[in-house]
């Protein structure tokens, strides 16, 4: 990413949850605030580009649906673009929101795009802070999003500008209230655009300021990655599309290197997801296209 732009991944991670929460039944998640972040032209245009760039996507879907773009559409985003969106986003809730019941106050997303849970989640507002970190044009983006869509950032949201390519501190984080109590990380669709090295050391230093019980759920992609085509090649099509948006795919692991770099630091695994459990749990019997993603994994580690 550039640093003067906001990351082109999370304006389309956006669009479709937006579209699913629109188009989609039944609903897996359901971010019905997503849409109030995107303007009509950006979604018109996200909307225009993906259904002309169908022949990049599938030649033979073109021709099938060439006097149907919205059918064309539905395919590109429920094949493509939102399986691994809306299943992380479901699960790393339904984690969360137990914590949450057990008495969890702290809760800090990292690459947070344009997240809404704070403002799909309006009743935890006395009880939770939220801290979220990115990039800083994707926060300055996000705060004009907010106002032009007249939502007030409540006292109990913080945004937190950080770069993740570059050593994480904690020092915005505690000028904005951050305390040493159990927390809840999320780090979905970041660890992919970011090294070994770089996801090793951000991991250690998260855990460092934390006791114990606290914990993290995150997404990664396998061994397979660089070399999986996956569903009308949809896995190779991801990573040429993230190297042409400008934040290229670097990092993929097996789980035994997972399990290692959590060790380090002190985290033990308490949930692995693989692809086929995550599309029994999200996907089982729907009757469109949305199936879960090959190579991605979800992981929801503990500290010891």
């Amino acid at each position: 990413m550039k640093p003067d732009e906001s990351s082109l991944t999370s304006l389309v991670a956006a669009f479709g949850r937006a579209y699913h929460s629109q188009h989609d039944t039944p609903k897996i998640f359901d971010d019905f605030m997503a849409k109030e972040l995107i303007s009509q032209k950006e979604f018109s245009d996200i909307r225009k580009n993906m259904i002309e760039g169908i022949t990049f996507f599938n030649a033979e879907i073109a021709q099938r649906f060439r006097d149907d773009p919205d059918e064309i559409l539905k395919w590109i985003t429920q094949v493509q673009l939102s399986p691994t969106p809306l299943a992380r986003a479901a699960y790393c809730e339904k984690v969360l929101l137990h914590e949450v019941r057990l008495g969890l106050q702290q809760y800090v997303i990292l690459g947070a795009g344009l997240d809404t849970f704070c403002f799909r989640h309006p009743e935890l507002k006395n009880s939770l802070e939220i801290f979220e970190i990115d990039h800083p044009a994707t926060q300055e983006s996000k705060k004009r999003r907010l106002a032009h869509a007249n939502l007030k950032i409540p006292s109990h949201l913080h945004l937190v500008s950080m770069d993740f390519a570059h050593p994480f501190s904690y020092s915005n984080l505690l000028d904005e209230g951050f305390a040493n109590k159990k927390t809840f990380f999320s780090l979905l669709g970041v660890s992919y655009y970011l090294t070994k090295e770089e996801i090793s050391t951000l991991i250690n230093h998260l855990f460092t300021k934390v006791p114990s019980g606290s914990s993290i759920v995150f997404d990664y992609a396998d061994e397979n990655l660089f070399r999986e085509k996956g569903m009308f090649n949809r896995v190779e099509n991801m990573v040429k599309m993230a190297s042409v948006s400008g934040e290229p795919m670097k990092s993929c692991f097996d789980y035994d290197e997972i399990e290692e770099m959590l060790e380090a630091s002190d985290l033990l695994i308490y949930e692995h997801l693989s692809p086929d459990t995550i599309n029994s749990l999200f996907f089982d019997e729907r009757a469109d296209y949305l199936s879960a993603f090959e190579t991605i994994h979800y992981i929801h580690a503990v500290k010891k």
